[in-house]
C-alpha cells in the first residue's frame, strides 16, 4: 500500500509557540488516534508555505497573533499518516483563548516539565530539541 503524495493531501503546518517559559498546547474536541493535545495546527492551503499556514492556523484557532521564526522540520506523522511541518513561532501580540469552538475543546501553556503529561508518547525530534533549549533553566 503506497502512502499518498502531498499533492493528493494538503500538508499539516503545525505551530510550535514558546511564550514566557511555555509552549502553547491545543485539545481538539474530536481526537485523531491517541493525538488528543497537540500543537495548533491545520492544513496547508493552496499557493501557502508552511510557515504562513502555522502563523493563519494559530490566529484561526487560538486568536493569538504570532511570527514565523523558523522551519523546525517535516515528517510523515506516524500515527496520521499525513506530512507535518513544524515551525517555531513567536507572540506578536493577542491573549491565547480558544478562538475556534468546533474544533478545539481546551488550550494550555505547557512548562517543560509537563510536556510528557499532555504528549506522553513523546514529540518529533526536531521539536524537542528546540523546546529542550528554549524552556531550559
Amino acid at each position: 500500500m503506497t502512502q499518498p503524495t502531498a499533492d493528493e493531501r494538503p500538508g499539516i503546518a503545525a505551530a510550535i509557540i514558546v511564550h514566557e517559559g511555555c509552549v502553547l498546547m491545543v485539545r481538539r474536541r474530536i481526537s485523531e488516534g491517541k493525538l488528543s493535545w497537540q500543537f495548533p495546527a491545520g492544513e496547508v492551503e493552496s499557493g501557502e508555505s508552511r510557515e504562513d499556514a502555522a502563523v493563519r492556523e494559530t490566529k484561526e484557532e487560538t486568536g493569538l497573533n504570532v511570527s514565523a521564526v523558523k522551519l523546525l522540520g517535516e515528517r510523515v506523522h506516524p500515527a496520521t499518516g499525513r506530512l507535518m511541518s513544524y515551525t517555531a513561532c513567536e507572540v506578536v501580540s493577542g491573549t491565547a483563548h480558544i478562538a475556534d469552538t468546533e474544533e478545539l475543546a481546551e488550550l494550555a501553556w505547557v512548562a517543560h516539565d509537563e510536556i510528557p503529561e499532555y504528549v506522553p508518547y513523546g514529540l518529533f525530534g526536531p521539536v524537542q530539541q528546540y523546546l529542550d533549549t528554549a524552556l531550559a533553566g
